[in-house]
C-alpha cells in the first residue's frame, strides 16, 4: 500500500472523525506536512491515533474529506468499493421496468464526498464538487464506463461549491456521445430531460417519491404547482385525476418543457395552465380565476450559508402564508418543502406554525417528506438530510 503524508490534528478535535464525519476544518489541523493539493493524506489525532485517509484541499475552509476510516485498506481501493457498493444498492432497490432515472452516487450519503453521480436511461450525468475528486476524473470516467456500461457519460460540474474549492466548472461529454434530449421513465411516466443547460443534472430525482404522493391525492382537485420547474407535480397531479393543473415558475423554457411533458404523457393538455413569473408575484396578484385546492411549493434553497437563514425564514414564512390564503376555508391539500439544509425539520415546522398563524388557518399535518431511497442519509453526516416536506390539511 502507498504512504501517504500524515496529518495531525489539535487537541479535543478529533471527535467528528471518530463519528464518521467526512468533513475536516482547516481550524482542526494541527500540522500539516507537504501535501499535494487534491490529494491524498493520512489524517491522525494529536495522540497518533489513525482516524482517517482524506482527501486535501488546503485552500478550502473545508480542508479535508474523508474518503476511508480503514486504516489498513489503500483508500483508494476502498473508494473503489464504495462506488461499485453504492451502484449495486440502486440496482437491488428500484426497479428500471418503470423507472430508469436514478441517483447512483449521492456524495456523502453514500461515503463518497465531492461525487455525484445520476443515470438517465443508458446515459450516466455526473458532479464533481471538490478538488481531490476533480484530480480523479479519468479513474472516475473509466470506473463507471465499466460498471455501468452506458451509452454515454456526461459531466455537469458546475455547481457553486466548485469556487469554494477554487476550481473552475466544467461540463461536457466525457465518453461516449448521445443526444441532449434523452427520454427517461418515472413510476411509468415519461420525461425528456436535456442535459445540456438544465438545472442540477436533470430532473430533481430527489423528490420522486413527493411526486407519487401528489398523484395519489389529485383526484378531483384544481393544483398550483409552485416552482415547477419541468412539471413533475404537475404531470403526477394530471395522471392521478386532477381536474386541472397549473405551473408556475420564472424559467420559461422549463415552463415549455412542462407543457411538452403533459403531452408527451397523453394527458389532456387543456386542463393545463401555465405561468412564467417569480412565485412570489403570482401569489400576490391572487389569480383567482381558478380556486386551488391543492397546493405544491417547491422552492430552490432560500438558505445556502448560515447567513441567509434569517432572509430564509422570511421568505418561507411569506410563501407558505400565500399559499394557505388562497385556499379555500372549507378545507384544502399544501405540499410544502424545504431543500435547505440550514433550516432543520424542527424550524421548517415553526415557519408553517408562523405561517398559520398569520393566515388564520387551523392546519394539519398529514404526512412528513417520503425520502426518495437512492438519496438516503448517511447517518454519520446529518447534512446529507437536506430535504423536507410537510403534507398539510389548510381550513
Amino acid at each position: 500500500m502507498p504512504t501517504y503524508p500524515v496529518i495531525t490534528l489539535r487537541p479535543e478535535r478529533d471527535w467528528p472523525l471518530r463519528n464518521h464525519h467526512h468533513a475536516i476544518y482547516k481550524t482542526a489541523i494541527g500540522k500539516m506536512p507537504e501535501v499535494k493539493n487534491g490529494g491524498i493524506a493520512e489524517v491522525r489525532s494529536d495522540m497518533g491515533d489513525f482516524l482517517c485517509y482524506a482527501m486535501i484541499n488546503i485552500h478550502a475552509y473545508i480542508c479535508g474529506r474523508a474518503i476511508s476510516f480503514e486504516e489498513k485498506e489503500d483508500p483508494m481501493i476502498a473508494l473503489r468499493k464504495n462506488i461499485e457498493r453504492s451502484i449495486a444498492l440502486r440496482r437491488q432497490l428500484i426497479s428500471t421496468e418503470d423507472t430508469n432515472a436514478v441517483r447512483l452516487i449521492n456524495a456523502e450519503g453514500d461515503a463518497i464526498p465531492g461525487l455525484i453521480v445520476d443515470q438517465y436511461g443508458d446515459v450516466i450525468v455526473f458532479q464533481i464538487t471538490t478538488l481531490g475528486m476533480d484530480r480523479l476524473r479519468e479513474w472516475i470516467v473509466d470506473l463507471l464506463w465499466n460498471t455501468c456500461t452506458p451509452k454515454a457519460i456526461y459531466e455537469k460540474s458546475t455547481s457553486a461549491a466548485r469556487k469554494n474549492e477554487r476550481i473552475d466548472p466544467v461540463e461536457g461529454w466525457c465518453r461516449g456521445e448521445a443526444d441532449n434530449a434523452i427520454m427517461v421513465t418515472e413510476r411509468g411516466l415519461t420525461f425528456e430531460i436535456n442535459v445540456a443547460g438544465s438545472q442540477k443534472t436533470g430532473l430533481f430525482l430527489d423528490q420522486r417519491e413527493m411526486r407519487s404522493l401528489v398523484r395519489s391525492y389529485s383526484k378531483g382537485k384544481t393544483v398550483l404547482d409552485c416552482c415547477s420547474y419541468v412539471g413533475g407535480f404537475s404531470v403526477n397531479a394530471l395522471k392521478g385525476g386532477a381536474l386541472s393543473a397549473d405551473a408556475v415558475d420564472y424559467d420559461a423554457a422549463a415552463i415549455a418543457q412542462a407543457k411538452k411533458h403533459v403531452e408527451m404523457n397523453g394527458l389532456n393538455v387543456t386542463k393545463f395552465n401555465s405561468s412564467s413569473e417569480d412565485v412570489f408575484d403570482f401569489l400576490r396578484r391572487r389569480p383567482l380565476a381558478r380556486p386551488y385546492d391543492f397546493i405544491v411549493l417547491d422552492p430552490p434553497a432560500f438558505a445556502k450559508r448560515s447567513t441567509d437563514l434569517e432572509p430564509a425564514k422570511k421568505a418561507y414564512t411569506d410563501l407558505n402564508r400565500m399559499a394557505m390564503e388562497m385556499l379555500p376555508k372549507d378545507g384544502g391539500l399544501l405540499l410544502t418543502c424545504s431543500c435547505s439544509y440550514q433550516v432543520d425539520p424542527a424550524l421548517f415546522q415553526t415557519i408553517v406554525f408562523h405561517a398559520a398563524r398569520q393566515a388564520k388557518r387551523f392546519v394539519r399535518i398529514l404526512q412528513r417528506h417520503r425520502m426518495a431511497v437512492d438519496h438516503a442519509v448517511n447517518i454519520y453526516h446529518p447534512e446529507t438530510d437536506y430535504l423536507k416536506s410537510l403534507l398539510l390539511w389548510v381550513e
